[in-house]
């Protein structure tokens, strides 16, 4: 049964009596809060709201039967007590002066019928306890009135708070929306009301709770109330925000602005309308033709101040095809630059034994591709022209699979793992690759005789010779040039006086290797001449334990130097380390190869920098790949494709809310960011960011008014808000029920969620480049 504010008692005995046919004399009502018989309704003058019901509680209705009320023989008869749920809802037009007037199209049938022209509806109680209401003090200003935690509701009280002081929603709800209400959207927050007698289906109920609840928060005489009842019609429409766990501020936002679009949704009837392409056209043509499709199905206060319209252009990597759209938004989720990015560090070897092993950390981006990563870590290693990158995933001492293609995720990558990159010739898919594996030969002695134990160690080196007549000389020789950077420095004579130069008939490098016009190998010389060269390199340093082996590494042939070997696409081969050989060379370089991340092994970070609005803005407008689980379906290709995206932004509404998205999860971490966000206050100038050509009718400048704060990690928090008394020119702190006032330069802190900006209105005279160089004028 639905019932309104300012309704007597009395009229509530009479529609309740009238629906069931009773004679009012033989009944009465009780205050069945809570399923308590709390007292009876008895002072048929007293207002629903001053006899202080509440927004969907129960009213118990005892009925007399032969002279005695049932209850005063502490007995529960049946058919002699009727529980009425619920008396409801709160769509009163007499709390603020000039709110709607709903009697004509949203109360009930009956109650029209039976009671021409009066509102009743339940009224929302102020606070938890008749003494907070008995010593509610006045206060000066309307707007500071704070909302009571019903138990883990301060997310939804800090975004309700920043929403009620914005001021062209202010003006709506304070003024009479109840035409604008849609009764015919399929959408819209409606609801069905059951009675003995008959069901009603009541339409913009999210909105006309909302509507209540702004009208109380800015009526004068009250510091705080409880909103219980909008509570109430939240978890209805919205069961993920029913109960009292801890929810998140901006997806409660995201709820509430698109509920109260459709409640309000001027369209009653939507239209079919065909999407097209651009074909061609100008973007202005096509981006105006997108905004008026978008509007001719949805046009609401909602969409009036807080909709723009963006711009996304999607390449496929594949054919280039290139595809535009323009698209509506109601709020920007920015990402922290640190959320976009990911650090990885890859150790690279060289292939020719030029250099030492060494790590190498580059930033790429999160759903980037390995075509990234090698474009970054060719850069940090100053690759030469004449060579390429072989990835490879290094597991267990062997090499577990190579990362060949360019368009494999870097999602692939784990942090955990271990990923190398060697130095090779560019051709080298014209050569044979050589793969070097390391074992370690321990000796202990073991009753009645030594014992000897190998096991894997380090990271496997990879070389590349030319193809040919391969001699276990020119195996001993590829693998001599690879280690030569790990000789310890007194162990052998400098590199001339054991002829490891070129000049003295040494070993191909990765430069001296090219592939001839004929598609055969050379070094500038004939191959057979390199090889001989390799052989003469087998002389100087020590003595080298070589088989031939399986991916395995399971060790099969030894192979001496005048040993002739018939090689497949590779050769794999495994080295014996004694005692002796292994003192030889500095093996760390091969030990302990880093993950591709590990915070514990960072190095202590200094003071973060802090970060801009500006660069969260630019971050979320750079040209990034796709992830692997959100792929473009390209028309041309007829496949899905990782294509690349770039947003731009196009049209800006007069609210614009900016969501900072701290949170991050995945299937393996989950994150919440406390960076400080760097935002104007005043003149968040956002000119260079919009690409739309034409002759912008509104300023580009916005001046904040309201923040929706975060405090606390994932595992529990506290939402507030800050909001500015436009007015007052006046920030004010609202933490649940108590309301505070707070310095403008206090308002800047690294628990900033949710930003409101409002823009800058231009002034006809004025035009939006003398705006701007204005505002540019002013601090932030």
């Amino acid at each position: 049964m639905i019932c309104f504010f300012q309704a007597s008692v009395g009229a509530l005995y009479k529609i309740v009596c009238a629906l069931l046919e009773l004679e009012q004399s033989k009944a009465r009502i009780w205050d069945h809060y809570e399923k308590s018989k709390n007292h009876i309704l008895t002072n048929f003058d007293q207002t629903l709201e001053e006899a202080q019901l509440q927004m969907d509680q129960e009213i118990l209705l005892e009925v007399q039967a032969d002279e005695i009320w049932p209850s005063n023989l502490n007995t529960h008869p049946a058919g002699n007590e009727y529980a009425l749920v619920p008396l409801e809802p709160s769509r009163s037009s007499i709390t603020i002066a000039g709110g709607p007037t709903l009697s004509n199209g949203y109360s009930t049938g009956f109650g029209t019928h039976l009671l021409q022209g009066n509102n009743f509806s339940l009224p929302l109680r102020d606070a938890d306890s008749d003494d907070i209401l008995n010593n509610r003090s006045k206060v000066d200003s309307c707007g500071l009135t704070g909302l009571h935690n019903l138990g883990n509701t301060c997310f939804m009280n800090s975004a309700i708070q920043c929403l009620v002081h914005t001021p062209p929603v202010v003006e709506y709800f304070l003024k009479d929306y109840s035409e604008e209400i849609n009764e015919e959207n399929p959408l819209g927050m409606q609801e069905t009301y059951i009675t003995q007698l008959s069901a009603m289906l009541v339409q913009g109920e999210l909105a006309i709770a909302f509507g209540e609840l702004l009208r109380k928060l800015w009526s004068s005489g009250r510091t705080s109330i409880a909103p219980r009842a909008f509570k109430a019609k939240l978890a209805r429409f919205a069961p993920q925000f029913s109960g009292y766990n801890q929810h998140d501020s901006q997806e409660l936002l995201a709820f509430l602005l698109d509920g109260l679009h459709e409640d309000l949704n001027r369209v009653r009837k939507k239209p079919y309308i065909e999407a097209r392409d651009a074909d061609g056209r100008p973007d202005e043509e096509f981006a105006d033709e997108c905004w008026k499709n978008h509007k001719a199905r949805n046009d609401s206060i909602i969409v009036d101040v807080c909709q723009g319209q963006y711009k996304s252009t999607l390449v496929c990597p594949v054919c280039g095809k290139v595809s535009v759209t323009f698209d509506p938004f109601m709020y920007l989720s920015l990402p922290l630059p640190s959320t976009v990015t990911r650090m990885m560090t890859v150790t690279v070897f060289s292939g020719d034994g030029s250099s030492l092993p060494m790590p190498f950390t580059v930033t790429l981006p999160k759903n980037g591709c390995c075509k990234d990563l090698i474009r970054a870590l060719s850069a940090s290693c100053c690759l030469k022209s004449s060579e390429a990158l072989l990835f490879a995933e290094v597991y267990d001492h062997r090499i577990y699979r190579y990362l060949e293609n360019p368009f494999e995720s870097l999602s692939n990558i784990k942090d955990e793992e271990h990923i190398v990159a060697y130095r090779v010739p560019i051709n080298h898919d014209k050569l044979l690759r050589l793969e070097i594996m390391h074992r370690r030969t321990d000796r202990f002695l073991s009753e009645p005789q030594f014992n000897v134990h190998r096991k894997l160690i380090g990271a496997p080196l990879v070389t590349y010779l030319p193809k040919g007549s391969i001699t276990g000389a020119n195996i001993h020789a590829a693998v001599s040039v690879v280690l030569a950077p790990l000789l310890r420095a007194k162990a052998f004579p400098p590199v001339n006086q054991v002829q490891f130069s070129k000049e003295n008939g040494g070993g191909p490098s990765l430069d001296s290797i090219v592939l001839t016009d004929d598609g055969t190998c050379s070094s500038h010389k004939d191959i057979s001449t390199s090889n001989m060269a390799l052989e003469e390199r087998a002389n100087g340093p020590p003595s080298l334990q070589l088989a031939l082996t399986d991916d395995k590494g399971a060790s099969r042939t030894s192979i001496d130097t005048d040993s002739s070997i018939f090689p497949g696409s590779c050769i794999r081969v495994l080295m014996d380390w004694p005692v002796r050989e292994h003192d030889l060379y500095d093996f760390s370089f091969l030990e302990d190869l880093p993950e591709v991340f590990k915070s514990g092994c960072m190095l202590k970070k200094t003071r973060q920098e802090a970060v801009t609005l500006f660069s969260c803005l630019e971050t979320f407008l750079k040209e990034e790949p796709l992830g692997p689980d959100d792929m473009w379906y390209c028309p041309s290709c007829k496949e899905h494709r990782q294509a690349t995206k770039k947003l731009d932004l196009w049209r800006l509404p007069e609210i614009l809310v900016v969501h900072l998205k701290r949170f991050s999860y995945s299937r393996f971490l989950k994150n919440k960011l406390d960076t400080f966000v760097n935002f104007p206050v005043h003149n968040l100038d956002l000119g260079k960011y919009v690409k739309c050509r034409a002759v912008p009718r509104h300023s580009y400048v916005y001046e904040l008014y309201a923040i929706s704060n975060h405090y606390g990690g994932l595992g529990g928090g506290h939402y507030s808000a800050y909001a500015k008394l436009i007015e007052e020119d006046s920030w004010y702190h609202f933490d649940d029920s108590h309301v505070s006032p707070v310095n403008e330069h206090e308002i800047k802190t690294s628990a900033a969620y949710v930003l409101f900006y409002r823009r800058v209105e231009v002034d006809s005279k004025m035009s939006v480049e003398e705006t701007s160089s204005s505002a540019n004028s002013r601090s932030c």
